[in-house]
């Protein structure tokens, strides 16, 4: 089993160590391959718009391809993310900007409609819910299908400040969401995506996509003529 673990913070916090406990008790054989931001892409996005006529013009591809190549070949991604003034963390909201165009309203990755994800994050006082809501959106944009959300408020600084009682609540809660994943099943398409997906479709057959690049790649797909990137 493939496993990328994105992280929106350099530092192993609250956030990343629940991840990793979610990963260490995942069953079976695993390979995982972990990234930090900012220090493994420490770029924001420009808006040259380079991208969208072809991705590989994008001038920080190089460092964007280390980890789009694992993200394809994973089957579970685990993201983390500190909460920060009530949303994501920067450097992590710069990883979702330099990689919009992979999402569904432009060129879609076949792979990645066959993953399963978890969003953790962790704040000291507020809510994570919007930090969290961010990361779902652009893994739903994506096409990623199956998408858990794990967040609190450990009220506390670090891990260590961590009470034994929340440590506790957290151990569970980490046991059952990596049993889940455990599961060898391919995740379910949902409704969401499949309405999103084809109205996508809808707009760059009809020409009212961001290019005619994009136009070629859905034609080439053979998403014109009923296939699906969900469907073998």
């Amino acid at each position: 089993m493939k496993i990328v673990m994105l992280n929106g913070q350099n530092h192993k916090g609250s956030s990343y160590t629940i991840g990793k406990k979610i990963i260490d008790k995942i069953d079976g054989e695993k390979e995982v391959r972990e990234f930090f931001f900012p220090k493994d892409l420490n770029h924001f996005c420009i808006g040259c718009y380079n991208c969208i006529e072809d991705g590989t013009s994008c001038p920080f591809y190089d460092e964007k391809k280390v980890i789009l190549d694992a993200l394809y070949e994973a089957d579970i991604i685990i993201a983390t993310t500190p909460t920060y003034c009530m949303h994501v963390s920067a450097p992590f909201k710069a990883f979702i900007d330099l990689t919009f165009d992979n999402w569904m309203v432009h060129r879609p990755v076949k792979s990645m409609f066959y993953k399963k994800a978890v969003v953790v994050s962790t704040s000291a006082g507020s809510s994570p819910k919007n930090a969290m809501k961010e990361i779902e959106d652009a893994l739903f944009n994506m096409g990623v299908p199956s998408i858990t959300k794990y967040g609190l408020s450990v009220q506390a600084m670090n891990w260590e400040e961590i009470s034994d009682k929340k440590k506790a609540m957290i151990d569970k809660k980490t046991t059952r969401i990596s049993q889940k994943l455990s599961k060898g099943n391919k995740p379910g398409i949902g409704i969401k995506t499949k309405i999103v997906f084809n109205f996508m479709g809808f707009l760059q057959r009809s020409g009212m996509g961001s290019s005619p690049v994009e136009y070629d790649y859905w034609e080439n797909q053979g998403w014109f003529n009923g296939k699906r990137p969900w469907k073998n």
